[in-house]
């Protein structure tokens, strides 16, 4: 298949906020596909590069590159290209990463270029998700969307999926099974504004601690361990303690999901990037186990004894995995019932407010009657955080691409300093709606001192009011610390920057 297709269906995709007409833009496209180029154009329509992190910079980008008249650039070719870019390193990797996206790039058209630099500085975001693309399969090879998503959901890939439906049509399905030693993607809960909110929609329903941990999914199958990550990454070889606390349970062939979280002296829970930091460490893991030990808290079962367990209920899950391990490894939780006034939503805010002064992020509400929903964000699971929120500085903005294409979008955010200085602490371009954005695209244009194509920096006036989860160590802005999972609520154009808050009540937070 040729780039062109991709890149031209990419930019449709953009272009358009109806869910149906992208199916139908991506079912054309899978159509035209042939298994070989799957693996490359699912994750290329999400902004995913099969190689992870390739090295490439916007240094790299900037200088313009004459395109070609005529498409003749395929996606096999493309993402050789791409392949080889992963691989430069040492001395000069710098000039030769530059060498070959100019190649590339001049191999490419117009349409192709922009669909290339927007997947290679990682700007791609046309809604052209998982679940769209699901559907779209279906479509296309005229098989049951059930049956598709729930194929997902056992592989953990849609790309596996989708190479076998194209290559073998709708019957290739059956051979999708729950296995354990096979990762598949782990269910997520939905966001609520509030406790209340969330017991309303759901009771019957358990309140579960929110660990601020790394997700892990456990397979055992007799002395057997496998630990991998919520992206599926087998990470077994790093957690000793994991596999440890495996091998001590009584059942010999299970599936359980839950987190890993380290603790202080006092079992308040360790900052995540600590977390973080152990389960990255690939070297000396012993070491690193002695200096952040980790502790597995479970609060599902996916399987157990052999069965598949995903579309039991909640309650039934819970009882299974209540039998099969012990509670200092359970999550903490208590249970609303709408038919039972032994426990009162009362008690359930008694049960975050204490959630919360264990260190704990927040709570997950979970309706007694769900099956598990692997890879999606069912609605029986709500999570409940407090909002933090920060009126900060824009800096800087990047213009954006797909649906944002000629619109500043990715916010540099600061915080004002004692000199009168502002500290950068992030991006972020969450929240925005259309009318946000061309507002302050407007504005940001009227602050703008300079412009080199990608990010316009501007005089440090617009403030804007931020909603964040938390704060977490980083080595890439100068107060050492970034904002996790930050988004806009509004401009503040009620508020001057010399009104905005202060490092120091960022770093009190």
């Amino acid at each position: 298949m040729l780039l062109a297709t991709l890149a031209h269906v990419s930019g449709e995709v953009a272009a358009t906020s109806a869910r149906s007409r992208k199916i139908a833009l991506l079912a054309e496209l899978f159509r035209a596909a042939g298994p070989a180029d799957v693996p490359v154009v699912i994750p290329w329509l999400a902004g995913r590069l099969p190689q992870g992190r390739i090295g490439v910079g916007r240094h790299s980008l900037k200088d313009p590159v004459p395109a070609a008249d005529t498409a003749t650039l395929t996606i096999r070719e493309a993402d050789d290209a791409v392949t080889a870019l992963a691989a430069v390193a040492g001395p000069g990797s710098q000039t030769e990463r530059r060498r070959l996206v100019q190649a590339l790039l001049g191999a490419a058209t117009e349409e192709e270029q922009r669909f290339l630099i927007a997947l290679l500085s990682g700007e791609v975001r046309q809604g052209a998700l998982d679940a769209v693309a699901g559907e779209a399969l279906a479509r296309a090879t005229e098989a049951p969307p059930a049956a598709v998503r729930r194929a997902v959901m056992l592989a953990g890939s849609l790309q596996s999926v989708a190479e076998r439906l194209l290559a073998d049509g709708p019957e290739a399905l059956g051979e999708f099974r729950l296995t354990v030693g096979r990762p598949v993607l782990p269910m997520l809960a939905q966001s609520a504004g509030s406790l209340a909110e969330a017991l309303e929609k759901l009771a019957p329903c358990a309140v579960e601690e929110k660990l601020d941990g790394i997700r892990v999914q456990v397979h055992r199958e007799g002395d057997a361990v496998r630990v991998y990550t919520r992206t599926l990454d087998d990470i077994t070889g790093r957690l000793p303690e994991v596999t440890a606390a495996a091998l001590a349970l009584d059942g010999d062939r299970f599936i359980l999901d839950g987190e890993v979280i380290a603790l202080d002296a006092d079992g308040r829970p360790r900052p995540f990037q600590e977390v973080a930091g152990r389960v990255g460490s690939r070297t000396d893991v012993r070491a690193a186990a002695a200096s952040v030990p980790l502790s597995p808290v479970f609060f599902d079962v996916l399987a157990a004894d052999g069965d598949d367990l995903l579309d039991l209920s909640y309650a039934e899950r819970r009882t299974t995995l209540d039998r099969l391990v012990p509670e200092p490894m359970r999550v903490r939780r208590v249970v609303v019932s709408a038919r039972d006034s032994r426990l009162t939503t009362a008690d359930a805010e008694e049960f975050w407010r204490a959630t919360l002064d264990r260190g704990h992020e927040g709570v997950v509400i979970k309706a007694l009657d769900t099956p598990y929903s692997a890879g999606r964000r069912g609605a029986g699971w709500v999570k409940v955080k407090p909002v933090h929120t920060l009126d900060l500085v824009v800096l800087a903005a990047e213009w954006g691409h797909g649906r944002r294409t000629g619109r500043l979008s990715n916010l540099h955010l600061g915080a004002r300093q004692p000199d009168g200085s502002f500290v950068m602490l992030g991006k972020t371009f969450k929240g925005l709606t259309d009318a946000m954005l061309e507002w302050q695209t407007t504005r940001l244009r009227e602050l703008a001192l300079d412009d080199d194509g990608f990010t316009v920096r501007v005089r440090p006036e617009l403030v804007v009011e931020i909603a964040y989860d938390g704060l977490q160590r980083s080595s890439r802005y100068p107060a050492g610390v970034t904002l996790r999972f930050a988004r806009v609520l509004r401009h503040r154009e009620d508020k001057p920057a010399s009104e905005a808050d202060t490092l120091e009540t960022v770093l009190g937070t």
